[in-house]
């Protein structure tokens, strides 16, 4: 095959690994681009063009993200990675890992990680690489990588488990919630939410916050129950979608622009987390972007029209 076909079909590999890396869809796919000019100028082709390709993309993520780490801890208000609605790369035999890997949840761990944890985390545990190509990956030796990846993996097994392996089971439970959150029952919420749950936007200070950090079901039920049938006053709609391999929707305004996105992480038949993506700049990639601040005056002014 000639280079460009090498590349096209380790593309979905590529794009997957930078996407764990970074928590980013277009530092992800600029990371995929800057490996292919690596390929392309490179004299001579590599005796393992996936072992080459996996490298590279690796070690341009981990330049990526050690700069992109200083401005998400300048960012305002809490950070989420880009919504991802569809992952490229599929593999039977580790499917498991790489869709508890892309959820909100298992990223916003990885975020605790340093780089190397990172990289090494996900090439190891998610993607199943030998020590040997993660070792020659990362630029560090065997033994510093098995010891990477045991530092990673403890970070990553005390925070929050598994999610539950019922897809079915999840799937119905969000129908559920997403029925309720449609009719505004706030009752109907309140049973789906677990104790504790949280419902958190991620606004980057580009977009209103339509709710602060709220935590309990009571008070996230409430906020929930009032809050989307103001939108639907305003036309705004909602489309049932996977979101980082957890159920979610996309909202949409009246002109089918990309509002924000919302993503659930469903644990022991309750909702344990309602996370949306606000940020502008974080949802280009899904489509014509909708002015947040326009439907956030009219839902004030339906509010008041109700009051």
């Amino acid at each position: 095959m000639s280079k460009v076909e090498d590349f096209e079909e380790l593309r979905p590999l590529l794009f997957s690994i930078a996407y764990r890396i970074l928590g980013s869809v277009g530092e992800a796919e600029d990371a995929v681009q800057e490996t292919w000019l690596r390929f392309d100028a490179s004299a001579t082709r590599p005796v393992s063009t996936k072992a080459f390709l996996s490298a590279a993309v690796t070690r341009v993520s981990i330049d990526v993200l050690r700069s992109a780490r200083v401005r998400r801890e300048e960012y305002v208000g809490p950070w989420f990675p880009e919504p991802l609605l569809s992952d490229p790369y599929e593999d039977p035999a580790r499917s498991a890992e790489l869709a508890d890997s892309v959820s909100m949840a298992a990223l916003l761990l990885l975020e605790r990680l340093s780089p190397l944890e990172r990289s090494v985390f996900v090439l190891r545990e998610v993607f199943g690489f030998g020590f040997g190509e993660v070792a020659e990956a990362v630029g560090r030796s065997e033994a510093a990588c098995r010891q990477l990846v045991v530092r990673a993996r403890r970070h990553m097994e005390a925070g929050r488990p598994r999610f539950a392996a019922d897809r079915g089971a999840r799937q119905e439970l969000a129908q559920r919630f997403f029925d309720a959150l449609k009719d505004g029952d706030v009752d109907a919420l309140r049973e789906l939410l677990a104790a504790d749950v949280q419902l958190v936007g991620d606004g980057g200070g580009k977009a209103p916050q339509l709710a602060r950090a709220v935590v309990g079901a009571e008070n996230v039920a409430r906020v929930l129950g009032a809050l989307f049938p103001m939108l639907s006053r305003v036309d705004v709609t909602f489309e049932p979608r996977e979101v980082n391999g957890q159920p979610g929707a996309i909202f949409r305004d009246r002109d089918g622009r990309v509002l924000h996105t919302l993503a659930l992480d469903v644990l022991d038949g309750r909702v344990q987390a309602v996370r949306s993506v606000l940020n502008p700049d974080k949802l280009g990639h899904l489509g014509p972007v909708a002015d947040a601040w326009a439907v956030h005056r009219e839902v004030k002014r339906a509010r008041r029209q109700v009051d």
